[in-house]
């Protein structure tokens, strides 16, 4: 049973977000397009709480993206972003979000950071995906959305961790490229441990 995986495809990662992933609204054309091929359609959302700790705001004298270590865990400072029921946490309005089966939120605990769909950067706490996954006899997934050197990168690599085959639909994903080359080295690190990068777009029956 194939299960495609739609990760953080919300306003705040698109231009004009708070958060915005360069030419982050090109996956969506693509994700629809996408969703046909599957009858399991999974998406993963962002929704922090406003004191989260992943946002510089929350931390006075510290600068935007700067790395510090949050209850024993290195956090990247961030934007405010996708906060819960906000505009910017809300799925893009022309994704086709009536395709998809379930929502798994991620990011709701305010003392730990969650880029992973399936788990919490510390895998102290999880989401549910992959009981829920594993319940409906989902064994592939397919992979995309918003950003490939970070949410999406975690969650096909937690993905790999639990067993699953993992496909990352390279055309339907976006990166932020903090450091020039990061979506490349997240490419290549998703590569090495088994996912299967496939561009143009991959078939299933």
């Amino acid at each position: 049973m194939n299960a495609l995986i739609l990760v953080d495809i919300q306003n705040d990662f698109l231009p004009g977000g708070a958060l915005a992933v360069p030419g982050g609204d090109e996956v969506i054309p693509a994700t629809n397009h996408l969703m046909a091929e599957f009858d399991l359609i999974v998406a993963t959302q962002d929704w922090h709480p406003p004191d989260h700790g992943s946002f510089a705001a929350n931390h006075p004298g510290h600068a935007l993206f700067e790395t510090i270590d949050l209850h024993g865990l290195p956090q990247t400072l961030w934007p405010v972003h996708c906060v819960e029921n906000t505009h910017g946490a809300a799925f893009a309005q022309s994704l086709d979000i009536a395709r998809i089966t379930h929502v798994f939120r991620k990011g709701t605990r305010p003392d730990i950071d969650s880029y992973s769909g399936f788990h919490d950067n510390g895998h102290r706490h999880s989401t549910g995906m992959v009981e829920w996954l594993r319940d409906r006899g989902v064994t592939h997934l397919t992979i995309c959305g918003l950003a490939t050197d970070y949410c999406v990168k975690f969650t096909a690599l937690d993905a790999i961790d639990e067993g699953f085959h993992v496909t990352l639909a390279a055309h339907a994903c976006r990166g932020v490229n903090l450091q020039p080359g990061d979506v490349d080295r997240a490419i290549h690190e998703m590569k090495q441990r088994g996912v299967i990068i496939a561009s143009p777009p991959p078939h299933h029956s």
